[in-house]
């Protein structure tokens, strides 16, 4: 307990302290997001505003979860340091998405063609690496892997492994385009597989995870990071976290959930996610099927602005379906 206290308290006063000094070394660079131009007009006024704050937020909980093993008993573990390395991976490549982006002063920066074959490979690279070196189990799991059990051979789990990593990094993608939403959303995810990581330790027998805590200081050491940063994030934002933030936190959701044996639970506590990711499937469907569009914007976030929705409001409400949904997540543990 004492190391996910000090892994999350480290995380946060990291990440508290440092954005404002990344955000004046930004500012000095003329380093700031651009707007699309088909988006909401309300948006237009935070061109400028600076951006990859993701930095902050990997760089945060690469510290607290190092910290986290300082004078305590707890070891390293194979599945903690994939999961860290795999969130730092995603973020170096939404970096060099957003660095591009900044460079060509336009709100493009990889081609999606680029940017989708540097996700596949680095889930790739963790689905081999979560069966061979961290000897995960290719079984299905809720929130556990009795539960449903079904084993679904070492391919099948490969590519689900690869789906959900590629999948969770552009569903935060997506949400993050209101100030603080995918930062708040990402905190109450992180905050409640903290908590499971660490019911899982103590419960060792039904879950079987050796590398519970460990997973759980990772999730606690993305939590200080991300609430730190959500205190400059917050609307009206004075910095963004670009690519470089939104790929790296989606990517280290969906590798926790994996490696915690919570791959159907994932569907549950990363619903907001999920929803705005459904909305744009459903939008693209519908006007290529039917030239009519679901909603006036997608993501669905979007739509709720321009039917009048202030900002703030479509964030809290947000913020609280996501903790909802959470604390459903959580109570799903007595799932029997």
């Amino acid at each position: 307990m004492l190391s996910l206290m000090e892994s999350g308290g480290v995380a946060f006063v990291c990440s508290l302290l440092i954005t404002p000094l990344w955000i004046r070394f930004l500012q000095r660079r003329s380093m700031g997001q651009r707007i699309r131009e088909d988006g909401p007009a309300t948006h237009h006024a935070k061109a400028g505003t600076p951006t990859m704050g993701g930095v902050v937020i990997v760089g945060a909980a690469i510290v607290g979860y190092l910290m986290g093993h300082v004078g305590t008993y707890l070891d390293f573990t194979r599945a903690g340091v994939l999961v860290m390395s795999v969130t730092i991976a995603s973020g170096l490549l939404g970096f060099a998405d957003d660095y591009i982006g900044i460079r060509n002063e336009r709100n493009l920066g990889l081609n999606k063609r680029g940017k989708l074959i540097g996700q596949l490979s680095i889930a790739a690279v963790f689905a081999v690496l979560s069966l061979y070196w961290v000897h995960t189990s290719t079984n299905l799991s809720f929130t556990r892997l009795s539960l449903p059990g079904w084993n679904l051979t070492v391919a099948g789990w490969l590519l689900l492994a690869i789906f959900v990593i590629v999948a969770t990094s552009n569903a935060v993608n997506l949400t993050d385009g209101l100030d603080g939403l995918a930062a708040g959303a990402a905190t109450f995810d992180f905050g409640v597989l903290s908590i499971i990581g660490y019911w899982q330790f103590r419960h060792f027998s039904i879950y079987h995870l050796h590398a519970a805590l460990d997973l759980g200081l990772v999730a606690v050491a993305l939590v200080g990071g991300c609430l730190g940063f959500l205190w400059w994030n917050a609307s009206p934002a004075r910095i963004m976290m670009g690519d470089t933030g939104s790929l790296a936190v989606g990517t280290g959701l969906g590798a926790l959930c994996l490696l915690m044996n919570l791959d159907l639970l994932l569907i549950v506590l990363g619903g907001l996610f999920v929803a705005e990711t459904a909305s744009v499937i459903l939008q693209v469907i519908s006007f290529r099927l039917w030239g009519r569009r679901v909603f006036r914007m997608a993501p669905f976030h979007h739509h709720f602005e321009l039917k009048g929705w202030p900002e703030p409001r479509v964030i809290v409400r947000f913020w609280i379906i996501s903790v909802v949904l959470v604390l459903i997540g959580l109570a799903t543990l007595k799932v029997r």
